[in-house]
């Protein structure tokens, strides 16, 4: 039986720095009834990722900002519970944007349906879907990377970091991660492949970065920005490329870092080094999710891609699991597993 109160999460405050608890606002609402073409989802895993930050603030930016009182924008997997649309069958397993809440609408467009025979569903959020995609276009596509080269990426054991280092591997590059602490370290070189990973809080990352790519880096796939891209930049070879697709350590600033303007020092280097940097957005490349979702797969059922999730219980501890994981406090992809999940 469908139940009747949907718990939520909604923007309660525009946060001025790192969000707080109090940015954010429990809500017990009726669950609502599926329209002429809808179908009702019961929300099974909720993913948190960085780029939620940026849709609390009002900043200009690739997507409109959640409201004051909206509920919390996220990707989820969900089971269809009651279906006024011929598309969506009840029981079918959804992937689409249900947001932070145990229930939701939709007309069925943007929805995906998941087969649970490819790998646990929990995985269409994470490395078979929006991050793993992530990942596996902006690599590719604009790290092109080439057999023999050096690949750098940050945030390694994270949801993306992870799988474009061990698609570097595959490709026959050196695969060289930065992460938060030397468990993480360990983990991306032990168990993901990496040739190699060092701490972002070593006190000479410098150092430790350059001996861990004795011949410079071809590409550096950017998801931190900061000290870290500083460091990074000072060791690319000519004509690397640099694909960003976050920059995590600067979603929490109130304003310009101190210190000099080191603006003209990085565009030096990427006129003097031929430099390409592209931001992009998993969607630009949407066209490609069919080929993704197909070549991943098979990576992960004959074990050459592996994956990690950090997962809480519960809608009411999403505010703290999202807030413990832009201080760098995950391990693996978070998710919250928001409902029994009727494949596990």
């Amino acid at each position: 039986m469908t139940a009747t109160i949907n718990n939520r999460i909604v923007l309660a405050s525009r946060p001025e720095g790192a969000p707080q608890p109090d940015n954010f606002a429990a809500e017990a609402v009726p669950v609502p009834n599926p329209g002429e073409g809808e179908i009702l989802c019961r929300t099974i895993y909720l993913s948190l990722d960085p780029y939620m930050r940026g849709r609390m603030s009002t900043a200009k930016s690739y997507a409109s900002p959640v409201e004051i009182g909206g509920v919390m924008v996220g990707g989820t997997v969900s089971e269809v519970v009651k279906s006024n649309n011929p598309r969506h069958a009840v029981g079918d397993i959804v992937v689409g944007y249900g947001g932070w809440q145990e229930y939701w609408l939709s007309d069925g467009v943007g929805l995906r349906t998941v087969d649970p025979s490819m790998a646990p569903i929990s995985t269409a959020v994470g490395v078979l879907g929006m991050p793993g995609m992530t990942a596996y276009t902006g690599l590719l596509n604009i790290g092109q990377p080439k057999p023999g080269e050096t690949v750098v990426v940050a945030a390694a054991s994270g949801a993306v970091g992870a799988v474009v280092g061990q698609i570097a591997k595959l490709k026959g590059c050196r695969a060289v991660g930065i992460a938060g602490s030397e468990d993480k370290c360990r983990y991306v070189v032990d168990e993901l492949g990496f040739d190699a990973c060092v701490s972002h809080r070593s006190a000479d990352l410098g150092k430790e970065l350059k001996a861990a790519c004795p011949n410079g880096i071809d590409v550096y796939f950017e998801n931190v920005g900061g000290k870290v891209l500083e460091t990074v930049l000072g060791q690319l070879n000519p004509f690397a490329r640099m694909p960003v697709c976050g920059l995590i350590a600067n979603y929490n600033l109130t304003g310009l870092p101190e210190g000099p303007d080191k603006l003209p020092i990085i565009m030096r280097q990427v006129l003097t080094l031929r430099l390409t940097l592209r931001g992009f957005i998993v969607w630009d490349y949407a066209d490609q999710e069919p080929e993704f979702l197909r070549e991943v797969s098979t990576w992960i059922r004959e074990g050459k891609v592996k994956y990690r999730e950090d997962m809480v219980e519960g809608i009411a501890n999403a505010p703290e699991a999202f807030i413990r994981m832009l201080g760098g406090g995950n391990f693996g992809k978070t998710l919250v597993k928001v409902g029994a999940d009727p494949t596990a």
